[in-house]
């Protein structure tokens, strides 16, 4: 049999390390091609003039490519068979990626959880996103359900995995040479920095954007996420592809530019939750909450930590939970996360 049919869940092995295929160079289509799909608009990632101003070598490709490179390689490892893509944590740019970088992933399996209904398990790992030089551009933690195969392999030993509510901000990697303290607002698009956001402050980002079926696949194929869930129509009960949860992320993120225009870039990722599937037709809304501030050590640089949360039509306003502690239906997506801003 030479066709791979991917891992199920008692194909994995606690400690293992897999490296994934295929390496992948990323170029300015990459960056036209984000753009394209979602309305993206931060200064840092659309000019080479304002990313040199702010002590760049040029404008990266935005943090969400990376972030979507690195985890499209994981999927035929670790998602194929996946039923849900349950959360992450501890995620951490290390450092920018420009055009011209080639980028490949490895992760490692640190938790193992069987279901109790025996038929599926929980996997965890922790991904790291390499560059052409070996350096870490990019690491983070997700859990994933995914199917059993073969039924009456036993269960293994669970392994939950201590995990960080927040990555703390003297750990924030800052890019080398960074400095907000010539920031051009007028050029950003909006005047406010990082000193005007208040502990608690919640932002209604307004717009919206309705998904629709040939976006998503493109955004899924681009990205090289090979998921069955997101592929195949006969795959679910309901004859739905599952909008691929990467895409509701980075929709989320470009929405915040609405009021969240100078949160620059995105430097940690504490926790996010894909708190209900989301298919074709849907319109995604988008509301952030501020969570916490730090001063860093780059010139004029302000990390601000933000609860920035997708939602669907019918939502309620700022509405997260129900009083039984579970998301309402309409909320798709809770994102944590750290963004350097101007002070």
């Amino acid at each position: 049999m030479k066709t791979n049919p991917g891992r199920f869940f008692e194909d994995y092995r606690l400690g293992e390390m897999i490296v994934h295929a295929v390496p992948r160079t990323v170029s300015g289509g990459e960056r036209a091609l984000y753009h394209a799909l979602y309305p993206a608009r931060g200064a840092l990632y659309s000019s080479d003039e304002f990313a040199r101003g702010m002590g760049l070598a040029g404008a990266p490709v935005d943090d969400l490519v990376a972030f979507h490179v690195v985890f499209g390689k994981t999927v035929p490892d670790i998602s194929l068979n996946a039923v849900a893509n349950l959360g992450y944590a501890e995620g951490r740019w290390r450092q920018p990626v420009y055009p011209g970088d080639t980028l490949r992933s490895q992760s490692t399996v640190i938790g193992l959880k069987e279901n109790s209904n025996g038929k599926s398990g929980v996997v965890w790992v922790r991904t790291e996103g390499l560059n052409q030089r070996g350096e870490v551009v990019l690491d983070y933690v997700r859990w994933v359900m995914v199917r059993k195969n073969r039924l009456d392999v036993p269960a293994p030993d669970p392994v939950v995995p201590p995990l960080a509510k927040a990555v703390a901000p003297e750990a924030l990697a800052i890019p080398e040479g960074l400095d907000f303290s010539g920031y051009d607002f007028a050029l950003a698009g909006e005047p406010h920095r990082w000193g005007d956001y208040a502990l608690g402050e919640q932002i209604d980002h307004v717009d919206g954007v309705t998904i629709e079926e040939a976006e998503h696949m493109l955004a899924t194929r681009l990205w090289q996420n090979t998921a069955k869930v997101h592929f195949d129509a006969t795959f679910r009960d309901n004859g739905k592809r599952l909008i691929y949860g990467g895409h509701i992320i980075s929709l989320a993120r470009a929405l915040s530019f609405n009021g969240l225009a100078n949160a620059q870039m995105i430097v940690a990722l504490n926790g996010g939750a894909h708190a209900n599937p989301c298919f074709a037709g849907d319109t995604v809304k988008a509301w952030s909450e501020v969570l916490d501030r730090a001063e860093t050590n780059a010139p004029g640089v302000g990390a601000i930590r933000l609860r920035t949360v997708a939602v669907k039509q019918g939502a309620a306003p700022f509405a997260l939970r129900g009083e039984d502690g579970k998301y309402v239906p309409e909320v798709l997506l809770d994102l944590d996360y750290w963004a350097l801003m101007p002070v």
